[in-house]
């Protein structure tokens, strides 16, 4: 398993709270409270509403899993950055941090961490 663990989730590059897994069926996404406190800041998500700031899964939350590549784009991007391909977070954290299609980035929670260096 990759060292990536938490990952800040990001909303038009503003931070609006962070997202971990604790093992391979444990994840935890949760608001900033700055974020979650401020009515006029949007839920990153409408499956994760500001309705509570924690929320957890025993798996990748769908609107983070659905931000991932398929097909031979995925295997393309896995033999690249050296991953599993069902290591689904990191992943997501590799690929997801500049060019995406919203107002949804995710970057390592460490911010002292390469981005691409290998594993």
């Amino acid at each position: 398993m990759s060292k990536i663990q938490s990952a800040v989730v990001y909303w038009n590059g503003e931070a609006a709270g962070l997202l971990t897994r604790h093992h391979r069926r444990h994840y935890v996404f949760e608001y900033f409270e700055e974020w979650f406190t401020n009515p006029e800041k949007p839920a990153v998500s409408l499956t994760l509403p500001k309705t509570k700031r924690r929320w957890e899964a025993d798996h990748l939350f769908p609107f983070f899993f659905n931000m991932l590549s398929e097909g031979f784009n995925k295997r393309v991007q896995c033999r690249f950055f050296r991953i599993d391909e069902n290591d689904f977070f990191t992943h997501l954290v590799k690929t997801a941090g500049y060019d995406t299609a919203g107002a949804v980035t995710i970057r390592p929670a460490d911010e002292s961490e390469q981005l691409y260096a290998d594993d």
